[in-house]
């Protein structure tokens, strides 16, 4: 048999020759000093040979274990010359959920499609996206989703779960899995809280203490403008989320009735800071459709999971959500204006507060009011605070 030093020793001859090993496998010396390995083999009664590499490039060992290969494969009736099948491909974790997403999409409305998909990649894919489909197991999502419950987003981990679920059962309808973890670990998930309770400040001062310490995180210029629009004009988060350039008209903000939960296009007179947030944001995303984009791309709009992590990195978990500052408005403006009851629901879109009758025949949108109501909001919730404009230079570090 042979060995490195007996192969490294081997000089060329006028004629080329062969340095024998075992099991068939030999060295060929060349006549200019090239060492190749070959594996000699009987394949239907006659002699054939199959090129294992060049020395030193494969070594001893790795050349015995390629001459290994090839015999079990004979034993096996293939031919070892002939690259063997490749095995397929599994698809992972990410590749369904996009297959998924894409197909369902259409269907939903543009910022909805958005946070759907940017919430499992952020909380489930950015982990286990690379993973195959099928090795994807019950303990691994939820340990992920574990994170989510740790930071107190117990409805955002049980939505995660929910769609995570979805995309399974997707694939075992392709055939490429055979599991549903995300169903598997639903009995195993923290509970709900009762009634959908939205953490909200319920008076001016947490209200502007609650922004403050938000705006004083080093965060995405973006999301910080953002955030402070949002609690400007107590939109659903959703709603900002998606908002596009195009929307803006003067100091108007026409949301069309697609976007919005009621579907009816809603117009949200702004007020002076709110306009100022939408000129501190023009520099930032002003040749992008998205007037918050996304971080990790332009064509797509801010993910409103990015205001609940703001929110959480200014350790105001069970405080104030993103959404709750509609409630915040609506407690603070309704208790200064009891008797604007009705044009404050108009600002909230809450047009099933008038009842299905009133509804359709009063159309009465009290303009007026409302941007005199929004006007008081801003001043009385950003009195004392930095412009807008500041928000701009800190960034998250």
């Amino acid at each position: 048999m042979l060995s490195d030093a007996r192969i490294r020793a081997a000089k060329p001859k006028p004629a080329g020759y062969r340095l024998a090993d075992a099991g068939g496998l030999h060295l060929f010396i060349t006549p200019k000093g090239g060492k190749a390995w070959r594996f000699r083999f009987d394949l239907g009664g006659k002699e054939q040979t199959l090129s294992l590499g060049s020395y030193p490039d494969v070594g001893l060992a790795d050349a015995r274990s390629r001459r290994d290969d090839a015999r079990r494969r004979l034993a096996a009736g293939e031919d070892p010359r002939v690259a063997p099948p490749a095995a397929p491909v599994l698809p992972t974790l990410a590749d369904i959920t996009h297959r998924w997403h894409a197909i369902n999409a259409p269907r939903w409305k543009p910022h909805h499609a958005t946070d759907v998909l940017n919430g499992l990649e952020t909380e489930i894919l950015a982990t286990l996206g690379t993973t195959p489909i099928r090795d994807v197991t019950a303990p691994a999502v939820l340990e992920r989703l574990r994170i989510l419950e740790r930071r107190g987003a117990i409805d955002t981990a049980h939505r995660i779960r929910g769609r995570l679920a979805d995309v399974f059962a997707f694939a075992i309808g392709e055939g490429v899995a055979e599991h549903n973890p995300a169903e598997a670990i639903r009995a195993a998930m923290s509970p709900m809280p009762r009634g959908g309770h939205r953490p909200a400040a319920t008076t001016l001062d947490a209200a502007r203490a609650a922004l403050a310490a938000a705006e004083a995180i080093p965060a995405y210029p973006i999301t910080r403008l953002a955030l402070r629009f949002l609690a400007l004009t107590a939109t659903r988060p959703g709603e900002v989320a998606g908002a596009l350039w195009q929307e803006i008209e003067g100091d108007d903000w026409r949301i069309p009735a697609e976007r919005m939960k009621a579907g009816r296009e809603h117009v949200i007179p702004l007020s002076r800071q709110a306009v100022e947030v939408v000129a501190a944001v023009r520099p930032l995303s002003g040749r992008m459709p998205y007037i918050f984009p996304s971080a990790r791309s332009a064509r797509a709009g801010l993910s409103a999971n990015a205001l609940n992590v703001m929110l959480r990195r200014a350790d105001l978990s069970g405080v104030q959500t993103p959404h709750g500052w509609r409630a915040t408005f609506s407690t603070v403006m309704n208790e200064r204006f009891p008797t604007d009851r009705l044009v404050i629901d108009l600002m909230l879109a809450h047009s099933e507060a008038r009842g299905a009758v009133e509804a359709a025949y009063n159309r009465a949108q009290h303009t007026d009011r409302r941007r005199e109501l929004a006007q008081t909001w801003a001043d009385l919730l950003l009195d004392g605070m930095a412009p807008a404009s500041d928000l701009v230079g800190l960034r998250r570090k």
